[in-house]
C-alpha cells in the first residue's frame, strides 16, 4: 500500500483530514460523511509516510462493533499494530497490565458486569425498597454520578444542577450510593467506572505507569466524541499527559446520550481550548439522497443550543430519489397496518427484509408494529430489546391478569378490570415513574391497557338460542385469551427480517429503507422532555433517524391512538412537504420545499386505498399516495386524452389547459359519474364543470370522443 492509494477516492474536505499536520485536529462529520473512512486513512497515510509507527497509535471508540470495523479496514490499508479499542477495553487492559505493580502483589479485584444485583442490595441497607427496574434506575443514576465525576456526597446537588429526574428522593439516591460504594470495597469487585478511574489514578499517581504508557502511546483518534463524558475525557488527558498528537471526529448533531453523562462540550470547546487545531468539516453525505439529505437539513436547521454552533449542512451525493414520504393516518393501527403492507410491498420487489427498518421514539411502541407485521407475514426482528410479548414485565403483567379473571367479578367493565389487575404490580396509570427503566416498563403496562381500550371498542357477539345473537361487552377473559393470541403471533423466530428498533437503538446503523413512525408531539418530543436541552436533544433524535435512510424514507403518525380520543399534533420538528400546484417536486438545493405551517386553506383530503392524509397537490387530485396501487381505467384514459386533445384544438388552446395529466389519471381511475364526485377532483371547480362536466360523464359512462363529436355536429 502507498500513500498515493491511501489517499486515492478521497473528496477535497477528507484529503485535507487525512494529510493535515502532527497536532490536534477536529474533524467535524456529519451523518454519511465517510467519518471512519477519514480516520483510518489518516492513521494509515501517517504510518506509510513514516510520520509514526502503528503500533504507538491508540484509536478509541464507543462500541466493539465500531472497533472491529476500525481495525479491519486498517489492517485492509496495511497499518497493521495499532489498537482500535473501546474506552473501557483499552483502560481495562491497562489496568490488568499494571495491576502487579499498582496492588503491591494484590490480586485485581473481580469486575462487576452489572451494578444492578449490588445496588439492589445497597438499597435495603439503607431502607430503600427498590424491585429489579428500580434498582435498574439507581444503577444508572449512579453510572450517571461516576461518570460525570460526581462523589455520593456531592450527589443531591450535582442532580440538581443537572436537572436530573432521580428515581427517588435524591438524599436517598446518594445513601444507596455510599452503600453501593462500601458493599463494593467489602466484596472485592469494580464496576466499569471504577476501572476507567483506576486507569486514570495508575497515570496520575504513579510516574513510572505514566512514562511506560505514554511511551507506548504517542498519537490517539477518538471516534464519536460528542459522547464522551467527564471519565472519560478525564483518561484522554491522563493519556495526553499534555500532549497534543490528537484526532478527534464526532457530529454535535448526534449528540442523544446527554442522559447517560455524554457531553459535547470537549467537542464544541476543542478550537477554542486548541487554539492550533486544524478543524475539517466533512459535508458531502455520500450515504443519503439528495432529497433525504434535504429533510435532514431541515429538521436541524432550527436547531437551537450550543450544539446547533457545530452544525452541518449536507450535501447530498447520490443520484436523487424518491421524495420522503408524509403520511399522517386517523389512529395508529392504521399506521401500523399501512406499513407493514408496505414493508411487505418492498420487499416484494426487491428490497432485503434486512435493509428494511421501522424506528420509533419508545420500545413500548414496537407492539402495534410486531402484531401488524405479523398478521401481514412479514418477518421481523427487534433491536436492542426484546420482543413486546417476551419483556418480564409483560409476561408478569400476563400472570396477574389471568390470576384476575378469577378474582375480579366478570361485570367490572374491560379497562377497570385490566388497570385493577396491573394494580397488583403497583402500576398506575396516574403516575408515570421517574427513571429510564422504570418509566420504560410504565410504558409498556400502559399499552397493554391501551390494547384493552381498543379491545372494549369491539363488543363481543354471544348467541342467545334459535340464531340469535346480541352484542356485549369483552370480558377480562377474552382479553386474556386475545393477549395470548397476539403473543403466539408475534413468536416466530426469524433469521433475517425487518428491523424493528428505537431511535436510540439505532444510532451508528443505516438500511435502504426506514419507517419512522408515531411522529406526534408528546411522543417526540416526549411529554418528559421539559427543558430546552431536552426539547432539543429530542430534535437531534429525529435527524439521526431521518440520516438513517439511504433510498427511501417515510415519515408518519395516528392523528388518535385507536380512532377516539383528543386528536394529536404532529411532531413539531417536522416539516411539512410541499408540492407545486402543477403536481411536480418544489426543488430547493436537490430537496424537496419545506416549511413549517401547511396552507390553512388547503382543503384535507384522505388516500381512498390507505386512509392515510394527503398533503401534495398531485397525490390530492388522484384521491391516493403515489406508492399506493393505481386502479386506472386505461380504456377510458385513452378516451379522455384523444378528447382532451380534440377539445383543446377547437378552443386554441394549449390540451394542459383543458385537463392537466394528472387530472386525466384522476378521472380514468375515479371515474365519476355525478357533479358532487368530479368537483371531489382537486383542480377542477364550477367553471370546469360547466364546460366539460357532460363530455366528461358521456366518456365514463362508455362513450366515444367521435360519438361527442358526432352529437356537438348535429347540435
Amino acid at each position: 500500500m502507498t500513500a498515493e492509494r491511501v489517499l486515492a477516492g478521497l473528496d477535497p474536505d477528507q484529503r485535507k483530514a487525512v494529510t493535515a499536520p502532527a497536532g490536534p485536529v477536529c474533524i467535524l462529520a456529519g451523518a454519511g460523511t465517510g467519518k471512519t473512512r477519514s480516520i483510518t486513512h489518516r492513521i494509515a497515510y501517517r504510518t506509510i509516510t513514516g510520520e509514526i509507527s502503528g503500533r504507538h497509535v491508540l484509536a478509541v471508540t464507543f462500541t466493539a462493533r465500531a472497533a472491529a470495523e476500525m481495525r479491519a479496514r486498517l489492517t485492509g490499508l496495511g497499518a497493521g499494530g495499532v489498537q482500535a479499542r473501546t474506552f473501557h477495553s483499552a483502560a481495562l487492559r491497562q489496568v490488568r497490565y499494571f495491576a502487579p505493580r499498582l496492588l503491591e502483589g494484590r490480586a485485581m479485584p473481580e469486575l462487576l458486569e452489572s451494578k444492578a444485583r449490588l445496588v439492589a442490595l445497597a438499597a435495603a441497607r439503607v431502607n430503600v425498597r427498590a424491585d429489579r427496574t428500580g434498582a435498574r434506575d439507581l444503577a444508572a443514576e449512579i453510572e450517571w454520578a461516576k461518570s460525570s465525576l460526581v462523589e455520593p456526597a456531592e450527589y443531591a446537588v450535582a442532580a440538581a444542577k443537572a436537572l436530573r429526574e432521580p428515581p427517588y428522593d435524591p438524599a436517598k439516591v446518594a445513601e444507596v450510593f455510599t452503600a453501593y460504594e462500601e458493599l463494593k470495597r467489602r466484596q472485592g469487585v469494580i464496576d466499569f467506572e471504577d476501572m476507567l478511574r483506576a486507569a486514570v489514578w495508575g497515570i496520575e499517581e504513579h510516574p513510572d505507569v505514566a512514562e511506560q504508557i505514554r511511551a507506548q502511546y504517542r498519537h490517539f483518534v477518538v471516534d464519536e466524541y460528542q459522547d464522551v463524558n467527564p471519565l472519560q475525557q478525564r483518561l484522554l488527558e491522563a493519556w495526553l499527559g499534555g500532549r497534543d498528537d490528537l484526532t478527534v471526529v464526532g457530529d454535535a448533531s448526534q449528540t442523544i446520550y446527554s442522559f447517560t453523562g455524554a457531553t459535547s462540550a470537549y467537542l464544541i470547546d476543542f478550537p477554542r481550548l486548541r487554539r492550533e487545531a486544524v478543524v475539517v468539516r466533512l459535508v458531502r453525505d455520500y450515504r443519503s439522497t439528495p432529497q433525504v439529505v434535504g429533510l435532514a437539513n431541515a429538521v436541524i436547521k432550527q436547531a437551537r443550543g450550543s450544539e446547533a454552533k457545530l452544525r452541518l449542512e449536507l450535501q447530498g451525493q447520490r443520484p436523487a430519489g424518491a421524495e420522503p414520504e408524509l403520511k399522517i393516518f386517523p389512529d395508529e393501527p392504521g399506521e401500523a397496518v399501512a406499513v407493514a403492507r408496505r414493508c411487505k410491498e418492498l420487499i416484494g420487489t426487491g428490497t432485503p427484509a434486512s435493509e428494511i427498518a421501522v424506528l420509533f421514539r419508545t420500545n413500548a411502541q414496537s407492539e402495534t408494529y410486531e402484531k401488524a407485521l405479523a398478521e401481514a407475514e412479514v418477518p421481523y426482528v427487534v433491536r436492542g430489546a426484546e420482543r413486546f410479548f417476551e419483556r418480564a414485565e409483560i409476561r408478569r403483567a400476563m400472570i396477574a391478569l389471568r390470576s384476575a379473571t378469577r378474582s375480579i367479578p366478570g361485570e367490572t367493565p374491560l379497562v377497570s378490570a385490566v388497570v385493577e389487575a396491573l394494580a397488583a404490580l403497583a402500576w398506575s396509570r396516574d403516575t408515570p415513574p421517574a427513571g429510564g427503566a422504570a418509566r420504560e416498563q410504565w410504558e409498556a403496562l400502559a399499552a397493554l391497557v391501551a390494547l384493552a381500550e381498543d379491545f372494549a371498542r369491539s363488543p363481543a357477539i354471544h348467541p342467545i338460542g334459535d340464531g340469535a345473537a346480541v352484542q356485549r361487552d369483552p370480558s377480562l377473559s377474552e382479553f386474556v385469551a386475545e393477549l395470548h393470541h397476539r403473543a403466539e403471533q408475534q413468536h416466530a423466530p426469524t433469521v433475517e427480517g425487518v428491523t424493528l428498533a428505537s431511535l436510540h437503538s439505532a444510532k451508528g446503523l443505516e438500511w435502504d429503507a426506514v419507517f419512522l413512525v408515531g411522529l406526534s408531539d408528546g411522543t417526540l418530543p416526549t411529554t418528559y422532555a421539559k427543558t430546552t436541552e431536552q426539547i432539543e436533544e429530542e430534535r437531534r433524535l429525529l435527524y439521526v433517524g431521518v440520516t438513517r435512510a439511504r433510498q427511501w424514507l417515510w415519515l408518519s403518525y395516528g392523528q388518535t391512538r385507536s380512532g377516539g380520543g383528543r386528536a394529536r399534533r404532529p411532531c413539531r420538528f417536522l416539516p411539512q412537504l410541499e408540492r407545486r400546484g402543477g403536481g411536480g417536486p418544489e426543488r430547493a438545493g436537490g430537496a424537496s420545499s419545506l416549511s413549517r405551517k401547511p396552507d390553512r386553506r388547503t382543503k384535507v383530503s384522505s388516500c381512498r386505498i390507505c386512509g392515510a392524509t394527503l398533503l401534495a397537490g398531485a397525490d390530492r387530485k388522484l384521491g391516493r399516495c403515489p406508492t399506493c396501487p393505481s386502479d386506472i381505467d386505461q380504456d377510458l384514459y385513452d378516451r379522455l386524452s384523444e378528447w382532451r386533445t380534440r377539445t383543446a384544438s377547437e378552443l386554441d388552446v394549449p390540451a394542459y389547459v383543458v385537463f392537466t395529466d394528472a387530472t386525466l389519471v384522476a378521472l380514468a381511475e375515479r371515474k365519476p359519474t355525478a357533479p358532487a364526485e368530479l368537483l371531489a377532483i382537486a383542480g377542477i371547480g364550477p367553471r370546469k364543470l360547466g364546460q366539460y362536466g357532460a363530455s366528461v360523464f358521456a366518456l365514463v359512462a362508455g362513450r366515444s370522443p367521435d360519438d361527442l363529436a358526432q352529437e356537438n355536429f348535429e347540435n
